[in-house]
């Protein structure tokens, strides 16, 4: 068992933590990936920055969205993101960039699936830097207590996910729970490398999207069950636990109409590679 504690710098009276900095690298990295997927392709590599802006903005007002529907609270406060609202604010933003760039929103979605993973796999490690997202109670021994998580992982802030904790432990107690952030960092790193090997294949363009939509549901479906969480609808059933059945017929749906298809053109703006290094 080890503690945990958040990992923050202090610029004066400017705090940078351990989460943004982690969404900083993600982004960089997404953007290197599509820099490098688009020159494979002979695309337009200026549509990498596009994408990655407009996820940006996107993303963040969607996850701080999300959060206030559900939890209440104001939009500009510092804390509280959701990676659906994120992920629903960001593909909606980088859809209505391509249209701008009348891009073909099937090649959008086929040259963006591996970043997403990756990007996933990275953002947790932020949510295990702030101690947030964490699941419930356990003796393994890669349980993490977080002290001064958000929240701390206490026997009373546990009961308030609605998770059974004996009555005998004080409501102070920090307990050792499921590290769900890494376990979900390593899945979704074996995602991103099997998308990364299948983005090659000679399917359908957009397929590889579906694909992305299917693992990845599933993956959050199975997670939800070690989550500490108190938004459970239907009895046990969580709200992502809802959207990621949802996700994963649209991923099928997705997969089984495209991959028999050819390749479609890029367009005359994502096919000009003259931006090409």
């Amino acid at each position: 068992m080890i503690n945990a504690y958040p990992l923050e710098f202090h610029l004066g009276n400017f705090t940078i933590t351990g989460f943004g900095l982690v969404m900083m690298l993600t982004f960089l990295m997404g953007g290197w990936i599509l820099d490098r997927e688009l020159r494979r392709l002979k695309f337009n590599t200026e549509y990498a920055g596009d994408m990655i802006f407009a996820a940006v903005i996107g993303g963040i007002i969607g996850a701080k969205l999300w959060f206030v529907i559900l939890n209440g609270g104001s939009l500009f406060d510092r804390s509280g993101l959701v990676w659906y609202g994120g992920f629903f604010g960001g593909t909606l933003a980088v859809i209505l960039n391509g249209w701008r760039r009348r891009v073909p929103m099937r090649w959008t979605a086929q040259v963006v699936a591996p970043v997403l993973a990756g990007g996933y796999a990275l953002g947790r490690v932020g949510c295990f830097l702030v101690g947030d997202d964490y699941g419930g109670p356990t003796s393994l021994p890669w349980g993490v207590r977080f002290p001064m998580g958000s929240p701390p992982s206490t026997a009373a802030n546990l009961r308030l996910f609605h998770v059974q904790v004996p009555d005998a432990i004080a409501a102070n107690t920090v307990m050792a729970v499921h590290p769900t952030q890494l376990y979900e960092t390593l899945t979704m790193l074996v995602i991103f490398a099997l998308l990364w090997r299948w983005r090659t294949a000679s399917r359908g363009t957009g397929w590889l999207f579906g694909a992305y939509l299917v693992l990845a549901g599933i993956e959050r479906f199975f997670i939800e069950i070690l989550r500490a969480k108190d938004d459970r609808l239907l009895g046990t059933f969580t709200v992502a636990q809802v959207a990621s059945i949802t996700i994963v017929l649209v991923g099928t749906a997705l997969v089984t109409r495209l991959s028999p298809m050819p390749a479609i053109d890029p367009g005359p703006w994502l096919g000009d590679n003259k931006t090409r290094a």
